[in-house]
């Protein structure tokens, strides 16, 4: 007799089994319907956080600016190019570049000539991007290398050299994985 519909316990159940499984399978369904719009706003958090804080920039494009600006001071200093040195310097150090850059002791002398320059390290510091370099600079017959430590800073929406002065960094070791 437990197998008579009149008992109805058998059937109830596989109704409720297969109503858990109807249930179980709306809600998978509804899961997956709705997935793709909770995900689309995913990943744009970096972005939004680039553009709600505009003074930093990401330390990749903070290190290559910087670079950029040195090389073409040191690129500058190579050709003897004073306006184009002087373009790559912030606006306040413009004007005792003006008073020094041709002078004896100036980047731009005409006593000497800069015929190597090599960017050695590039790293976050105090007051900017602190850029090292290695200067070779000849005079007649000698020949001197000497380091000069450059400070890369932001201005607007424009990065510039900020300072220069004597020596650098040792080069940070790099890491292989």
């Amino acid at each position: 007799m437990s197998d008579s519909p009149i008992d109805g316990s058998r059937c109830r159940g596989r109704g409720e089994e297969r109503m858990g499984v109807t249930n179980t399978r709306a809600a998978l369904v509804a899961t997956l319907a709705i997935l793709p719009f909770a995900l689309l706003g995913c990943g744009s958090d970096a972005e939004e956080t680039a553009e709600r804080q505009p003074g930093r920039a990401p330390a990749e494009e903070a290190a290559a600016k910087s670079r950029e600006r040195v090389q073409a001071y040191l690129d500058a200093m190579i050709a003897k190019d004073v306006a184009a040195g002087r373009s790559q310097l912030c606006a306040p150090a413009q004007e005792g570049f003006d008073a020094a850059a041709t002078g004896p002791n100036g980047d731009f002398a005409d006593h000497f000539t800069v015929s190597g320059a090599t960017i050695t390290d590039v790293r976050a510091g105090a007051s900017g991007q602190e850029v090292s370099t290695e200067i070779t600079v000849t005079s007649g017959s000698r020949r001197a290398t000497r380091p000069l430590l450059f400070t890369v800073t932001r201005s607007g929406a424009d990065w510039c050299v900020a300072s220069e002065a004597p020596g650098g960094h040792t080069p940070e070791p790099s890491v292989t994985p």
